[in-house]
């Protein structure tokens, strides 16, 4: 039993830096923006409105943590989610935030 106690509690680490990877509002709109494909750090650095060592930081962060993957093209660095089933994790947020006001409370709240 505590082996697979140990087990569980490494897949607990490492999913929790996924998510700790995700959980910015400037990540989870550059993991939104390439949900539609790969994008270069001008692209998106315009789009998320911060200066590009900002960006930079943010995108290493999600690099290390597997989110995305990059590939240098001259002078420019194209971004795309590691992935694909990313969008599922958004869609299941999606619902979870929408249903947040139907769903039942907990009676000791």
């Amino acid at each position: 039993m505590k082996a697979s106690l140990g087990i569980l509690k490494k897949h607990a680490a490492l999913r929790s830096n996924v998510v700790k990877a995700m959980a910015h509002p400037t990540r989870l709109l550059v993991m939104e923006a390439l949900t539609h494909g790969e994008r270069c750090v001008n692209d998106l650095t315009e789009m998320a409105g911060c200066d590009v060592t900002t960006l930079s930081k943010h995108l290493a962060l999600m690099r290390k943590a597997g989110l995305l993957l990059c590939e240098k093209r001259g002078v420019s660095v194209f971004y795309t989610i590691a992935c694909p089933c990313f969008l599922e994790f958004f869609r299941c947020i999606d619902l979870i935030v929408s249903n947040r006001e139907s769903l039942p409370q907990c009676r000791a709240c």
